[in-house]
């Protein structure tokens, strides 16, 4: 299974923000949502890092006066596990399981973001495509089918 199979999902997940906007902005988006990633991108929507709730979290909890109107840049984590449509579910998964990660941006090759891939939805397609697996392999070993 490619990546690119979940993408319809993945873009329900995705939330982006502009690198130069105000770190209360990805708090908003946010807030009450399911996704817990904002996406940040520059002038030419070129993904340059990402904001995480506890990155929201973390900095805004300390924050006086202008120092709670930081710029997202100053709080994004720049170097970031993403992947591509055309690559193995399984080894993104693989990457996110060894890395701790709930998220993985999905990027094209410019780095234009298309999606989000959750580990749950990773997961869960991989259970459902083992699952197709092991019922061919049953109805193969069973004769079923194939005369």
């Amino acid at each position: 299974m490619l990546v690119d199979q979940l993408l319809p999902s993945a873009r329900d997940q995705l939330v982006t923000i502009k690198d130069d906007a105000p770190l209360i902005e990805a708090a908003r988006l946010l807030h009450g949502r399911s996704a817990s990633l904002v996406v940040v991108l520059n002038v030419d929507g070129v993904m340059v890092g990402v904001i995480t709730k506890s990155d929201v979290v973390g900095q805004i909890s300390g924050c006086q006066g202008s120092s709670c109107m930081t710029a997202a840049s100053v709080v994004m984590t720049r170097d970031v596990t993403f992947c591509h449509p055309h690559v193995l579910l399984r080894s993104v998964w693989e990457r996110m399981r060894k890395s701790d990660l709930k998220h993985v941006p999905i990027v094209d090759r410019e780095l234009r973001p298309l999606g989000v891939l959750n580990a749950r939805q990773a997961v869960q397609a991989l259970m459902e495509e083992l699952g197709s697996e092991e019922e061919l392999l049953r109805e193969y070993v069973m004769g079923i089918g194939y005369r």
